[in-house]
């Protein structure tokens, strides 16, 4: 028995019968609440991180814009991207036309894309924050930050839209798309092998190396500043970091913040990277319900991001209290100060 995505059954998809049969009604009920939760959770705490920084002057550092590049980019992934793609997890079929299916498909590899991008730029943000913090305003100033954010907007949107419009995902395996991938009410996502290689290499293993390498070096650069500091050099340490606004608690906490996301990065966005890239090469094996599954684990990243670097600080906690209580339509409220100590 085998039901089909629409009424012209020589020409439509097939939905997932197996699954499909199994799914009562309450499950799909409450499989649609949870996703709807993790969209809703996404966009909330994406939005607050938005505000904050954009209403309140002192949180508008040069570090703080770039968490404010990739908030954007996680609130849109949870608005127009993450909606559709539960529908089709969901409903085992796409709705809403092929070349919509393009867009939606070419956004979401733009988002997902430009968020792993940020976080690697992040991370490089806090190594000279961390490990160089006397030449930190000279080497990251306000026009290498903006840099940053081009580079990570502008690099997946090229990337994605050329990709996914020019049709390069499938070239060199045409006739294995049009032959048994291609269908009406289907919006998966194919790639032949050189075109996957690619994708895995942009969009996961260089940020993610990146990132990871960053993690490296903090984590042992720091380990020889506190083995410094115990031999005696703890007085010429805190004066010289007092001068340039920098504490060593804000160093250690910067470390284990990135160490914590690079763990979660790893941990949402790694299966289904590696199981994309091997894909190809195992002749197209992966179950689409399988595909569905490892997009939305990696979505979860989205939703975490904002967890793990704001709200890890004081002055983020205390704006979303300002932002919940109304206390942001006060006069003069953007100039609330938030801490004593300077900007990190």
């Amino acid at each position: 028995m085998i039901s089909f995505c629409h009424n012209i059954i020589n020409i439509s998809c097939a939905k997932s019968w197996k699954f499909n049969h199994h799914w009562s009604n309450d499950v799909r009920a409450s499989l649609c609440s949870f996703m709807v939760l993790i969209i809703l959770t996404t966009m909330a705490g994406n939005l607050i991180v938005i505000i904050s920084i954009s209403h309140f002057k002192k949180l508008q550092t040069s570090t703080n814009w770039l968490i404010h590049s990739m908030a954007t980019v996680d609130f849109l992934l949870g608005c127009p991207v993450m909606p559709y793609s539960m529908v089709r997890s969901v409903e085992h079929c796409w709705f809403f036309g092929e070349v919509f299916c393009k867009i939606h498909t070419s956004i979401d590899i733009m988002m997902s894309s430009a968020s792993i991008f940020h976080l690697s730029l992040i991370s490089i943000d806090h190594y000279y924050a961390v490990c160089d913090p006397l030449r930190y305003k000279a080497k990251i100033s306000v026009s290498v930050i903006f840099a940053m954010i081009f580079i990570s907007w502008s690099i997946p949107a090229l990337f994605a839209f050329g990709m996914i419009f020019l049709e390069l995902n499938f070239k060199g395996a045409e006739q294995m798309y049009f032959k048994h991938i291609h269908c009406f009410g289907g919006c998966s996502v194919f790639f032949s092998k050189p075109s996957e290689v690619l994708a895995f290499m942009t969009s996961f293993y260089i940020p993610g190396s990146i990132m990871l390498c960053v993690y490296y070096r903090i984590y042992f650069i720091g380990k020889r500043q506190a083995k410094s500091i115990n031999d005696g050099n703890q007085k010429l340490q805190i004066g010289l970091e007092e001068k340039n606004g920098i504490s060593r608690s804000k160093e250690r906490k910067a470390a284990k913040t990135l160490g914590i996301v690079m763990g979660v990065f790893l941990i949402c966005w790694c299966p289904f990277f590696v199981c994309t890239v091997l894909d190809p090469f195992l002749n197209y094996a992966v179950p689409p319900t399988l595909n569905d599954a490892l997009i939305g684990f990696g979505y979860l990243n989205s939703t975490f991001n904002p967890m793990f670097y704001p709200f890890f600080y004081p002055w983020f906690r205390r704006a979303l209290k300002m932002i919940v209580s109304g206390k942001i339509f006060q006069r003069h409220s953007s100039r609330h100060k938030f801490f004593l100590e300077s900007n990190p």
